[in-house]
C-alpha cells in the first residue's frame, strides 16, 4: 500500500537531484517531489484506483471514517497539485525543515513566485500536506486561484484560509483513511476537528492573533462554541486544544 513519501527525483534543470530524505536543521531545499500514490512511472495519464478507505482511529477511541466518492475526487486533485509542485517551472515551493511538531501556516513566507514552508522532520508522511498548504497559497498571490481553488474564486482573509485549510485536512484524511500514512499529532488534531464539526473553533482558537473580525462575528453568533470545542477536544485528545495550550 502506497503511504505519503519522499521519492528520488529528477528535479529542475537549475537543481541537482533531490535526494530521498528530508534536509538537516536549518537548510533548505527544493521542496514539491513527494509522489501520494504511486507507482513509478505509469501514472503521468491515468489516476490508478484507490485501495480501500478503512477508518482510523486514536487512543480515546474516536474515530474518522472516509467517504469512498470523495477521496475519489481528493485522490485526483492531490495528484495534479503534487504534478504542478513538480513540473512548473514559473514557481519555487521550498522547504525548510523544523524540529518542532509546527502547523503548515506557521513559519511560512510568502513570495511573488516562492513560497517556503516549514516542515516537520519528524512528520514525512504529511510533508506533501504541507506543500500543498504554500502552493495552494501561492497560487493566489499568482492571481491562479480560480484555477486551484474553483469552489472559493474570490475568497480573502477568514473565507480563503478555511477553504485552504479544508483541503489540506481532505489530503490527510486520504493519506490517513487510504494510504496508511503514519499519525502526526498536528494534522490529525485538524482533520479530528473538522470531523467532529469544530473546524472553525480550531481556527480561531489555534489562531487567536488572526482574523479578528471574522472570529467576533463567529463568537457573536455560536455563543458557548469555544467551550464545547475546548471539551470535545480534551475528551478527544487527553491535553488542551492548541492556542490553549503551552507551546
Amino acid at each position: 500500500m502506497s503511504r505519503l513519501k519522499i521519492l528520488p527525483l529528477r528535479a529542475h534543470s537549475r537543481l541537482p537531484a533531490l535526494r530521498s530524505t528530508l534536509p538537516m536543521p536549518g537548510t533548505v531545499v527544493r521542496v514539491g517531489v513527494l509522489v501520494m500514490l504511486v507507482v513509478q512511472g505509469a501514472c503521468a495519464a491515468v489516476v490508478p484506483e484507490l485501495p480501500p478507505s478503512r477508518p482510523i482511529v486514536i487512543h480515546s477511541g474516536a474515530r474518522i471514517r472516509s467517504d469512498p466518492e470523495h477521496m475519489k475526487e481528493v485522490n485526483e486533485w492531490v495528484t495534479r497539485e503534487q504534478r504542478n509542485i513538480e513540473e512548473d517551472p514559473s514557481f519555487w515551493v521550498v522547504g525548510e525543515s523544523s524540529t518542532a511538531e509546527n502547523f503548515p501556516w506557521e513559519g511560512m513566507v510568502l513570495g511573488e513566485d516562492t513560497v517556503t514552508i516549514r516542515i516537520p522532520l519528524g512528520g514525512s508522511d504529511a510533508a506533501l500536506v504541507y506543500q500543498i498548504y504554500g502552493h495552494l497559497h501561492l497560487m493566489v498571490a499568482m492571481d491562479r486561484q480560480e484555477e486551484w481553488l474553483p469552489e472559493a474564486p474570490t475568497a480573502v482573509g477568514y473565507d480563503l484560509e478555511h477553504a485552504i485549510v479544508t483541503r489540506i485536512a481532505d489530503a490527510w484524511i486520504l493519506g490517513r483513511t487510504v494510504f496508511d500514512t503514519a499519525p502526526f499529532s498536528p494534522l490529525d488534531e485538524l482533520v479530528y476537528a473538522m470531523d467532529a464539526g469544530f473546524l472553525e473553533a480550531f481556527m480561531f482558537t489555534a489562531r487567536p492573533g488572526e482574523f479578528a473580525a471574522s472570529r467576533a462575528e463567529w463568537v457573536r453568533e455560536n455563543p458557548g462554541e469555544i467551550e464545547r470545542y475546548r471539551d470535545w477536544f480534551i475528551d478527544t485528545f487527553n491535553r488542551e486544544p492548541p492556542g490553549i495550550r503551552a507551546n
